[in-house]
């Protein structure tokens, strides 16, 4: 826990103030990694003050659809999730390979006209919280969810025994259900609710009604996927994410 604690832990001069990176059907979670190739230039922009900065881009989900650029500020998802860049390489000029975990999710209070050419916005940052009232049935509730897990993941000797290294470690539920979230191809709407509950119990709850609906289809997600991120380790540059 102290990795991810380390993870999760925002700078301690952190003032609500963000960068938004708004990109179409993509949803990140605290825990998971994102690789992005970054090449407008008001994105690069963004790259270059968070590097020198503390790091941090808020991904932020537009929810307009298929704009074709008829608006400036397309709208987005209220709900975001801070990531912090843990790697990156200029492949090219102007053109960048990053690699972002997902730190907090936070929600938008209001953006900001900051006279940069990407959009910036307050947050307010959501911490988890782990209501007192269902502490005596959350070994349960773990245990539903990475069962339910195990009924949809392929059942190769590799995934199965790193869901039963996740049973027995002690990772806690509020990371497990962001990871599982992030992996598997649930709808957009679905991720985003996921994404806005900061109550552990009913998220969790929530994944397991999702992952017993019978709806998944797992043909483009890779068991990879879940242990790589799962295990906080991932080649740099990664293949780039169709999500």
């Amino acid at each position: 826990m102290d990795d991810l604690d380390a993870v999760t832990r925002l700078p301690d001069d952190f003032d609500g103030r963000v960068r938004l990176f708004p990109l179409p059907e993509m949803v990140l979670f605290p825990h998971a990694m994102q690789p992005l190739h970054i090449f407008e230039p008001r994105y690069c922009e963004m790259l270059s003050e968070a590097l020198a900065g503390d790091h941090l881009i808020a991904m932020s989900t537009l929810t307009g659809g298929d704009l074709g650029g008829v608006l400036t500020d397309p709208p987005i998802a209220s709900t975001v999730c801070l990531g912090r860049i843990i790697s990156h390489a200029e492949v090219e000029e102007g053109r960048h390979n990053v690699l972002l975990v997902g730190v907090r999710r936070a929600q938008v209070v209001t953006e900001l006209d900051a006279g940069r050419p990407f959009r910036m916005a307050t947050v307010d940052v959501l911490d988890d919280i782990y209501p007192p009232t269902g502490a005596t049935e959350r070994g349960q509730l773990k245990n539903d969810l990475l069962e339910a897990f195990g009924e949809v993941i392929p059942a190769s000797v590799n995934a199965q025994q790193n869901l039963h290294d996740l049973m027995a470690g002690q990772m806690g539920l509020g990371p497990i259900t962001d990871i599982i979230s992030y992996t598997l191809p649930f709808e957009v709407v679905e991720k985003l609710r996921l994404l806005s509950d900061s109550n552990v119990d009913s998220r969790a709850a929530e994944l397991v009604r999702l992952l017993r609906s019978g709806s998944i289809n797992l043909q483009s997600v890779s068991t990879a996927d879940f242990s790589d991120n799962a295990r906080g380790k991932q080649e740099f540059p990664p293949p780039f994410s169709l999500n």
